[in-house]
């Protein structure tokens, strides 16, 4: 079968690659058009456009880039009807997809979603447009059903690929004294710092968590460094705060840590997978207005997957003006010294945990995906 493919960030490439993968294994005769980026690429098939061609995020970065935009459509919907493939799968990226669905909805092709857009914490109007437009909906966390529900849509939960990702990590027999070794670190307990990936991002989480840092002798603070930033940028921010940071390698972190501070996504659920108990510490710009318009906008009640997950709060969510360097600093304190409470987190991580599911959210996409089309 012909399969066309469209992710539109990093993420997206990695999800659809492994996706892309799983087809070839259940489908001999696969072939592929996409677009994507290098992860994809490997897999075989034709690059029409990377995502580094496509990710305009914000309104002035949209507004000056409309026209790449406007040419990224015009191409998509041209190869898509030249291609002519038996389903058009779509991965998160809605600004985009939707259009997309819609487009070949109008000409009679099949439109499958994986990875579902985050819906059901904005712009929950486009719900409207998946149930006209997406044939069926391949969704990675349980609560993603019963937002669907609401709307007589039903999904097909599949899992969560960061699982898969996190049980192929690599480095998994490494121990404590090996880690230090290789990074050049004290032989002290770590705690490690997940301050976001953006730049901006970093920039409003870090110095709170910086301040946090001298507050606990006993330990060393080890920042993951995103793979989108430079060592630049941190010894920017630190200003003159010495703290490690290392690159590629933030389940070697993570895996060794005896606590984390986490800034909110998917770090949240990665250290959870990790057993590692956390505070989540989030900020953004325009200080308690920030928190008017989040609280405006935003329709769900955590801004972390695992609570999310949960439906109720494991682990402590300190968001904007209560993200300062005491709360943060007390609420580490907690995980550090109160057993009790350490251990309750981590009996809610196994419940988390529970609801998602094994490895395999490819395998399972894939061999559904291969099923329905078959049948049509």
């Amino acid at each position: 079968m012909k399969y066309f493919i469209i992710a539109g960030e990093a993420s997206g490439d990695l999800h659809a690659s492994h996706l892309m993968r799983e087809l070839k294994n259940g489908d001999g005769n696969a072939s592929f058009m996409f677009f994507g980026g290098d992860l994809m690429a490997y897999e075989g098939g034709t690059l029409l456009k990377h995502y580094r061609e496509m990710a305009f995020m914000g309104l002035f970065p949209v507004i000056f880039n409309l026209h790449k935009i406007k040419r990224n459509f015009t191409l998509a919907e041209q190869k898509l009807l030249e291609f002519n493939p038996d389903v058009l799968i779509l991965v998160d990226y809605p600004g985009f997809n939707l259009r997309m669905a819609e487009f070949a909805k109008a000409h009679g092709i099949n439109v499958y979603y994986y990875i579902s857009p985050k819906i059901w914490a904005w712009k929950t109007k486009r719900v409207h447009k998946v149930k006209k437009f997406v044939d069926e909906m391949f969704t990675i966390f349980p609560f993603e059903s019963a937002f669907y529900a609401k709307y007589d849509y039903k999904v097909r939960f599949v899992g969560n690929p960061t699982i898969d990702e996190l049980a192929h990590r690599p480095n998994q027999e490494e121990t404590f004294a090996e880690f230090v070794l290789k990074n050049k670190l004290q032989d002290k307990p770590v705690i490690a710092l997940l301050a976001g990936s953006r730049h901006q991002e970093i920039k409003r989480i870090l110095p709170v968590l910086a301040t946090v840092s001298k507050r606990f002798a006993d330990y060393q603070f080890v920042i993951a460094g995103a793979p989108s930033q430079s060592q630049l940028l941190y010894d920017e921010v630190l200003g003159g705060t010495a703290i490690p940071v290392v690159f590629g390698q933030t389940y070697e972190l993570l895996q060794q840590s005896t606590a984390a501070l986490v800034a909110s996504g998917t770090a949240t659920l990665e250290t959870a997978y990790l057993n590692i108990p956390q505070v989540v510490c989030y900020r953004i710009e325009a200080g308690r207005l920030g928190t008017w318009v989040k609280d405006q906008l935003v329709k769900i009640p955590y801004i972390s997957l695992v609570n999310l997950i949960a439906g109720r709060e494991i682990v402590i969510e300190l968001f904007q003006q209560y993200c300062t360097p005491d709360t943060v600093s007390n609420e580490l304190n907690k995980i550090l010294t109160d057993k009790t409470y350490r251990e309750a987190m981590l009996a809610g991580y196994a419940e988390v945990l529970a609801d998602l599911g094994g490895p395999g959210c490819a395998e399972r996409a894939a061999s559904l995906m291969i099923e329905l089309l078959n049948k049509k």
